[in-house]
């Protein structure tokens, strides 16, 4: 059963990342943090273009995660844009603009973790 779980939270961050890749993100990354963190088990990170357009990446992942059965929990720098955080416990997306991408630079930080492909 924690396989079949484990599964369908990948599926999402990889579902996750291809809506981003669709609405002109670009530097799309999937990481899986089992084993690394206690926090979460998969980062997306990308980097938006504009404030409205990471917006809308963020609604329409949110509405991907409530139709995949996948309750957000929590968001953070919506109304700011440069830093748009959606936390589904399981399955935390980044939305960066280009400058916070390259300062807070967080595949650096989780270095040791697997990239997903997508």
């Amino acid at each position: 059963m924690a396989k079949r779980q484990v599964n369908v939270q990948k599926k999402f961050a990889v579902a996750a990342a291809k809506i981003a890749a669709e609405n002109h993100c670009t530097d799309i990354v999937v990481l899986d943090l089992k084993g690394i963190s206690q926090a979460t088990d998969y980062f997306v990170i990308a980097t938006g273009t504009s404030g409205r357009q990471m917006k809308t990446v963020a609604d329409e992942i949110s509405q991907a995660g409530r139709d995949s059965g996948f309750q957000r929990f929590g968001r953070a720098g919506y109304d700011q844009g440069r830093w748009i955080l959606l936390d589904f416990i399981d399955v935390v997306v980044h939305i960066f603009d280009s400058e916070n991408r390259q300062y807070y630079d967080l595949e650096l930080l989780w270095g040791d973790a697997k990239k997903v492909k997508v």
